[in-house]
């Protein structure tokens, strides 16, 4: 695990969500709206097509933070904006830095970015990778 300072990046993460990610994370989650599972309902209320869960997407940053901490018990918060739709079969970069240092306090700064449009931005973590 690399230093965690101030203005450190963290190790890209990069995910191809697959076409059946959506039925996949509705049964995990028991989130069946159908703008997540129903390709034709969600073109007929205006989508472009079944959406990801946001909290899939969420998780995608939890998992830049717990990386950099060492694992899940590093986690100690969490916080997103979501900012705009992810959608499957298209690639989402995950990134992010260390914006400050507490003790053994590391607040991570993160965001998501799916085709050029950043769906979660202003994402903060704090984790204790001790």
């Amino acid at each position: 695990m690399a230093a965690l300072e101030i203005g450190s990046e963290l190790p890209q993460i990069s995910v191809t969500p697959d076409r059946y990610l959506t039925n996949r994370y509705a049964g995990a989650s028991g989130d069946f709206n159908p703008i997540h599972v129903d390709q034709e309902f969600a073109q007929a209320v205006g989508l472009p097509g079944r959406i990801l869960h946001g909290l899939w997407t969420m998780a995608q940053v939890a998992r830049l933070a717990t990386d950099a901490g060492g694992g899940p018990h590093s986690l100690s918060r969490l916080s997103v904006q979501f900012r705009g739709m992810g959608l499957p079969e298209q690639e989402l970069v995950v990134s992010g830095s260390v914006v400050a240092v507490d003790g053994d306090l590391v607040t991570l700064e993160a965001q998501v970015v799916q085709g050029g449009k950043a769906i979660i931005r202003s994402a903060t973590a704090e984790i204790d990778p001790s």
